[in-house]
């Protein structure tokens, strides 16, 4: 029996994407996007001579604090797809530390659509047989495994994050 692996590991999380995460991620508001449901969050925050900066500890702490939509959002673009693509499908570099985080939902967005096309028409572009080629450098410990597993990673962290991204906005509607 042929089976398309490639097919399924991309098709497992597209289904999610627009069946159910990306939908819902729309008209949202800016003080949504930034809102702390508890003290000590960590966000995208305005510096005001650089923009916006994504508050983070590397390693996390054993206890890492609650994390906004900004947050989030931000977690998605850059070190959910926007490495990875950078890494793998000749995206722009896209570090933590230097990206220009969006000050809005609607730009957060614009840059998620955009990171999320640019994966899943690069995990398609492998085929067949390139899902089970190894990861590669960019993967640090992981270069040996298969781009199935890195594949598989990313569609937990996308489903993982995304379904947080849609609590928070349960909890921020109903927050009275």
């Amino acid at each position: 029996m042929d089976f398309d692996w490639n097919t399924q590991l991309v098709d497992q999380l597209d289904w999610h994407w627009q069946n159910h995460l990306r939908p819902r991620f729309d008209a949202m508001t800016v003080e949504e996007y930034f809102w702390e449901p508890v003290a000590g969050c960590w966000s995208v925050r305005r510096h005001p001579d650089a923009g916006y900066f994504f508050e983070h500890e590397w390693p996390p702490p054993s206890a890492p604090p609650v994390t906004t939509i900004a947050w989030r959002l931000g977690h998605l673009i850059v070190g959910v797809f926007g490495q990875r693509n950078a890494g793998h499908f000749g995206g722009p570099p896209c570090e933590v530390d230097t990206f220009a985080y969006a000050g809005t939902p609607g730009e957060a967005l614009e840059r998620l659509d955009e990171a999320y096309a640019m994966w899943t028409t690069g995990v398609r572009s492998l085929g067949e047989d390139g899902i089970f080629d190894p990861c590669g450098p960019s993967e640090g410990p992981f270069a040996e495994f298969p781009m199935a597993a890195l594949v598989l990673h990313i569609n937990r962290e996308a489903i993982h994050h995304g379904a947080e991204v849609l609590l928070l906005r349960d909890l921020y509607r109903n927050r009275g």
